[in-house]
């Protein structure tokens, strides 16, 4: 079983910046993939950026890019994600997201979530 707990959220003003951070424990075999999504009130979840982990690629949602970076943090065994010039529209509760890929079965692990709230 795999425990994702996320950190760095909170209320900032429009343009201002958040890291979020998310560390994971457990049994950590083989990550495929490491992300980040978010939901708004109203609104279904959405993927906001993730690392395929063994193709070392990065994907991003069109409404974050050049504004979000998501990298992954090896001695957490977890990821961040640095939000930038944040918008009112960025305002969600962030879930951590872990996939794992062992003997060709698939586990994935979700973190609790943690708010972002931003508002003048």
């Amino acid at each position: 079983q795999v425990h994702l707990v996320e950190s760095g959220g909170g209320l900032v003003q429009p343009g201002e910046s958040l890291r979020l951070s998310c560390a994971a424990s457990g049994r950590l075999v083989r990550i495929a993939v490491l992300g980040w999504y978010r939901q708004a009130p109203g609104k279904e979840r959405e993927l906001v950026a993730r690392i395929l982990v063994p193709a070392r690629e990065t994907n991003y949602a069109d409404s974050v890019k050049g504004r979000f970076t998501i990298s992954r943090e090896v001695v957490k065994n977890g990821v961040s994600l640095q939000m930038n010039n944040l918008k009112p529209e960025d305002t969600a509760v962030y879930s951590c997201y872990l996939r794992q890929v062992i003997g060709g079965d698939s586990y994935e692990s979700w973190g609790q979530g943690i708010q972002v709230t931003v508002s003048s």
